[in-house]
C-alpha cells in the first residue's frame, strides 16, 4: 500500500526524486500522477514560439516524470480552441494548456464567447514573462528615439504602424500614444508577426512592433532601426530605452505579455504545484535554455510568482484593451 507523503518532506527531497510517483491528496488521495501520459494542448500553431516552448519543457517533464508528454496542438481563434478543451478535460492533471497571455487574458475582452472563463474553469500554474517588444521604424523616416518619432508623426499626419493583430500589444500601444501625445496615427493590422515585418521590409509600413526574434529579418538586412522597447530592456540590446525611459507614461507600458501552462480548475492543488516545480526546474534544462536564449525570454516562475504576478498586471491589460473600444467579436 502506498503511503501518503508529507508535501514539505516531497520538496526536500529534491531532484532526487523528480522522477518518482506523485500523490494526489485530492478526492483520490492514493491515485498516482502522472499514472499515464499527460496530453500538453498548445493553443497556437507548430513551429511558433509558444510550441518551441510547450515541445522544450514537455520534454523536460517527461524524462523527470517517466511519462510520455504529448504535445497536440489545437490552434484558432486566438488560443479560445485549445483552452476550452482542456477547461472541458478530466481534472486529474494529465491535460495541460500552454498559451499566451492573450488566451489567458485579452479573451475575456476580444471575445463574446470564448468557450471558456479563465477564472472559473482554469489555474494557472507557471508562466514564462515576456520580452520587451521592439517598436522598428523604416530607416527612411530618420526615426532614431521617441521624441523623433512624435515628431515625425506630427509632420506626416498620416502614419502607417503595424500590428500583428486587433487587439495585440503594438495596437494598445498606439492608442496609448495617440492618447498621449494628441497623435491620430491608425493602426494596420496583419495576421501575425511575419507579414508584419515583410510589411516594413517593402515600404508598406513606417514602423512595426513585435518581438526580437522576429524583428531579425528587418534588422540583420538594415531596413529599420529600433527605436524604443515597449515595457522592460533587452539584453541584446541593451542601450535602447524603455518607453517609460523616454517619456512614455502610460500604466500600459509597464507590463509585458507572458507564455504559460495551466490546467483545469479541480485539479488537486498538490498537482498543481508540482506542476510548477517541474516548470521551474525545467530552467536549467540545456534544452530549456535554448529556447528561452533564442527568444530573450526569462525563466519560467513558479505558482505563487506567476499568480502574483499576473494578478497584479491583469486589470491593465483589461484596461488598455478596453480603451479600445474594439466590439468583442
Amino acid at each position: 500500500m502506498l503511503a501518503k507523503i508529507n508535501r514539505r518532506h516531497f520538496i526536500a527531497a529534491g531532484t532526487a526524486t523528480a522522477a518518482m510517483p506523485f500523490l494526489s491528496r485530492g478526492a483520490s488521495a492514493q491515485a498516482v500522477w502522472p499514472s499515464r501520459n499527460i496530453r500538453m494542448v498548445c493553443s497556437y500553431p507548430a513551429g511558433g514560439q509558444t510550441d518551441l516552448l510547450a515541445r522544450a519543457f514537455g520534454d523536460f517533464i517527461t524524462r523527470q516524470v517517466g511519462k510520455t508528454v504529448v504535445i497536440e496542438n489545437k490552434a484558432g481563434a486566438s488560443g479560445s480552441i485549445g483552452a476550452a478543451d482542456v477547461a472541458r478535460a478530466e481534472p486529474d492533471g494529465h491535460t495541460i494548456l500552454c498559451s499566451i497571455s492573450t488566451t489567458y487574458v485579452m479573451n475575456r475582452v476580444m471575445m463574446k464567447n470564448p468557450g471558456y472563463d479563465m477564472d472559473r474553469d482554469l489555474t494557472l500554474v507557471s508562466i514564462i514573462p515576456g520580452a520587451g517588444l521592439l517598436l522598428v521604424a523604416s530607416l527612411a523616416s530618420g526615426v532614431k528615439t521617441l521624441a523623433d518619432f512624435v515628431a515625425f508623426a506630427r509632420k506626416k499626419g498620416q502614419v502607417n504602424f503595424g500590428t500583428y493583430s486587433a487587439g495585440s500589444a503594438p495596437h494598445m500601444t498606439i492608442n496609448e500614444l495617440n492618447k498621449q501625445y494628441g497623435l491620430k496615427i491608425e493602426p494596420i493590422h496583419y495576421r501575425g508577426e511575419a507579414p508584419m515585418w515583410t510589411g516594413l521590409l517593402d515600404g508598406t509600413l513606417d514602423v512595426a512592433m513585435g518581438s526580437y526574434t522576429a524583428a531579425q529579418t528587418v534588422l540583420q538586412g538594415d531596413k529599420g532601426v529600433v527605436f524604443a522597447v515597449h515595457s522592460k530592456k533587452v539584453d541584446a540590446i541593451p542601450d535602447i530605452k524603455t518607453l517609460p525611459e523616454q517619456g512614455a507614461t502610460s500604466k500600459f507600458f509597464t507590463v509585458s505579455g507572458f507564455t504559460g501552462w495551466a490546467l483545469p480548475k479541480a485539479v488537486p492543488q498538490p498537482i498543481v504545484d508540482r506542476l510548477a516545480e517541474l516548470c521551474v526546474a525545467a530552467n536549467g534544462d540545456p534544452k530549456v535554455k535554448e529556447v528561452l536564449r533564442t527568444f530573450v525570454l526569462d525563466p519560467a516562475l513558479g505558482f505563487k510568482e506567476s499568480n502574483a504576478l499576473y494578478q497584479r498586471e491583469l486589470p491593465t491589460w483589461i484596461e488598455s484593451a478596453q480603451a479600445l473600444g474594439l466590439e468583442p467579436v
